[in-house]
């Protein structure tokens, strides 16, 4: 299990194959805000912390069958 604080602001969020999903704005309870300039609607957009795998280097994986949001980097 990893530590929340750990995820900071400009970390880039990736899939479970390494595939780029959007970037950490904030994490804001128990969610990952992503930046609205990276996404395709202009909107911000938030992944649950459960959907987290791992963190590695600058880069937060989501787990297998993650529910990427729609208008984020993936889609």
């Amino acid at each position: 299990m990893f530590e929340k604080l750990r995820i900071k602001e400009h970390m880039e969020v990736a899939d479970a194959n390494g595939q780029h999903v959007g970037t950490v704005d904030e994490v804001k309870d128990d969610r990952i805000k992503l930046t609205k300039s990276d996404a395709s609607d202009g909107s911000h957009h938030f992944i649950p912390l459960d959907d987290v795998e791992k963190l590695d280097d600058n880069r937060v994986y989501l787990k297998q069958g993650a529910r990427v949001p729609t208008g984020t980097g993936a889609n």
